[in-house]
């Protein structure tokens, strides 16, 4: 595991510490042996965890602005648990409404130590999120307009930023955004040894 995830990290370009490289694979551990109890994702092997969860969740970190974010249906704490332990210095609230989901989350949070997460219980229409957050991100949670229209009270006034991870393209969806939403970048994300594509779509609302 540690030698087939220094090499996808040496293929993305990324650069992490030893204890960032243990804290994703222990992750992916955790992952594997809750997933056989819980069915918390269909992906089975934990080699392919580490290109289809952790890769593809942390190469939207360079494409991050601000320090509080929140991972709306984060499921089991993706892409929120893999960005918080390679950027560290930020916080991630990560909001599933399913209890198995969020008992999860506290496991890991407990194991790994990591202090810059918060998993919440809760559906988030009925999430306050208080003061508001830099970056509001879902991963396969949504449609963008749905994403908006669920969310439209998390982002911070007036610079919080929507970063939807998507496959290919949305086209459709960017098409019929509501007025007042500004496009502000929509990035292909390169993920080794992972077929299809995928991008990540950046929205600010004026």
């Amino acid at each position: 595991m540690q030698q087939k995830l220094s090499f996808l990290l040496d293929s993305a370009g990324i650069a992490l510490t030893d204890l960032q490289k243990q804290q994703l694979i222990g992750y992916v551990n955790l992952l594997h042996k809750w997933n056989k109890a819980y069915n918390l994702t269909s992906v089975r092997e934990p080699e392919q965890m580490l290109v289809r969860h952790i890769l593809d969740s942390i190469v939207v970190n360079p494409h991050l602005s601000g320090e509080r974010f929140i991972d709306v249906g984060t499921g089991p704490g993706l892409p929120g648990i893999p960005l918080a332990i390679v950027r560290p210095e930020s916080h991630f609230t990560l909001l599933d409404s399913l209890g198995k989901r969020v008992r999860f989350l506290i496991q890991v949070q407990h194991e790994l130590g990591l202090t810059n997460i918060q998993p919440v219980q809760s559906r988030v229409e009925e999430f306050s999120g208080e003061p508001g957050f830099d970056g509001v991100i879902s991963r396969a949670f949504a449609s963008l307009q749905d994403m908006l229209s669920w969310c439209h009270h998390l982002p911070a006034k007036p610079n919080g930023r929507f970063y939807a991870l998507k496959g290919v393209r949305p086209d459709d969806e960017l098409d019929v955004l509501p007025e007042g939403v500004v496009v502000e970048s929509v990035i292909p994300l390169q993920v080794p040894q992972l077929d299809g594509e995928r991008h990540l779509v950046i929205l600010t609302v004026q």
